[in-house]
This record gives structure tokens, sequence and C-alpha cells, in this order.
């Protein structure tokens, strides 16, 4: 049975003004996003690989082509709309955690609740479990100041999935750790992404990860070229 497309992009490219020069960073292209896939993106560095998951993401715009998240065309929709659908259905982990420093790792993980407006009972009440799950339950209320690299990794993943979010985009997620915490994080994500049935697209230099991704895609010179996954 065919996997639902949850993300799928026409035609996307994606060009930056610096001074009179216009620089063609993405240059078409199509790519389609089933319901739990997990996917890699591969590429130098400056080859695009951010600017692309930030389209995908409705973090950004493209200048020609569309973005369709669970059907609709992301620049069809007002910025608000384009929040709402961010918040309804991606969660984000980026190389460094963006942790609020003077928030606890509980009321970080709870934010995507309360910016939902959400009873604040309820949003710490499952934040506090998904924290738990990634095993920072003893944790709940230290700053990111007192948690270590991994801890803090652990917290930033644990804020991108409490409101279990069709699709987790994550760049460079273990970027920034030594190889061992890496491994821990990685293995985390991928459980998770199974537990929860939560689509997996991460950018990432590591062929190691990235090879135990169901699909491997690499940007070279503004396209995207299915890679082999041996």
């Amino acid at each position: 049975m065919n996997k639902a497309s949850l993300l799928t992009t026409t035609g996307l490219c994606k060009s930056f003004n610096e001074g009179d020069l216009r620089v063609d960073v993405l240059r078409g292209i199509d790519l389609e996003i089933h319901e739990k896939d997990s996917i890699a993106i591969i590429g130098a560095s400056g080859s695009g690989k951010s600017t692309l998951l930030h389209l995908l993401g409705g973090l950004d715009l493209p200048s020609q082509g569309e973005i369709r998240i669970n059907g609709k065309c992301m620049s069809d929709l007002s910025d608000t709309e384009r929040g709402h659908i961010r918040n309804r259905y991606m969660g984000f982990v980026y190389q460094f955690h963006h942790l609020l420093p003077e928030f606890t790792a509980l009321e970080n993980v709870a934010m995507p609740f309360l910016i939902r407006r959400t009873n604040r009972e309820e949003a710490l009440l499952r934040s506090s479990e998904m924290l738990a799950r990634v095993g920072l339950g003893e944790r709940t209320r230290h700053k990111p100041g007192e948690l270590s690299g991994g801890e803090r990794q652990r917290a930033a993943i644990a804020r991108a999935l409490v409101t279990q979010p069709r699709c987790l985009l994550a760049d460079e997620p273990t970027g920034n750790l030594d190889e061992h915490t890496a491994d821990q994080i990685f293995d985390l994500m991928l459980e998770l992404n199974s537990d929860y049935d939560t689509t997996l697209v991460m950018v990432t230099h590591n062929m190691n990860l990235a090879r135990r991704m169901n699909r491997i895609f690499e940007l070279h010179e503004g396209r995207l070229y299915a890679s082999d996954n041996n």
C-alpha cells in the first residue's frame, strides 16, 4: 500500500541577491515526502541544505515553485496561517539547541503548547512525560546552563516532538556533539520516529548516520539527486 504524501515540492527555486549579484541556491527541486519517511539530505557546505530545510518547514518562501504541506500550498497562506501549520505539523531541531536560558527544561519543552494557549497544567504534564521519554525525567527543573551538551539536545528533541508533529526537520542535530553522544542522540531520534510515526527529514554531513535513514538525497549545484543508500 502506498504511503500518504505529507510534503511535496514542485519546481522549487530559491535565489538571494548580494549587491548586484544574484545567487541561485536552489534550481528546481521536486521532492515527495511520505508519512513515516526518514530522509537524509547531504551535500557540501554552502550547497543550500539549510535553505531547503527552511523552505520545507515554511520558515521561508521560495522564489519560484511551490511547497505543499498536507495538501496546502505555503505561498498561498498568510504569515499567521503558515505559523499555524508549523505549530501543528512541524517540529524543528538544530545543531545548536536554541533553548531559552532563563527557563527550565520543562518550561522550554512546554513552549509549543503555551504558544497554542494550551492549559498550562496539561502542557507541563505532557512536557514532563516527554522529558522522561528522552531520559531527562530527573532534570525537569534544571536550566539549559546546568545541562550537558547531550542533555540540551535531548531537551530540544523533546520540545520538537512534544506536540507529536507529523514531520520533524533536523538540521545537523548531532553536529555539535562528540561521536558517542551523537550516536546516542541519533538512536533516540530514530526510536521516536518509529514510536510516534513521525516523518524525519535530516540534514547531515555524517554519512554513517545518513545510511541509517530510509532514503538519501544529495544537494549539488542547486539540484537534488537520489543517492544510493549502501
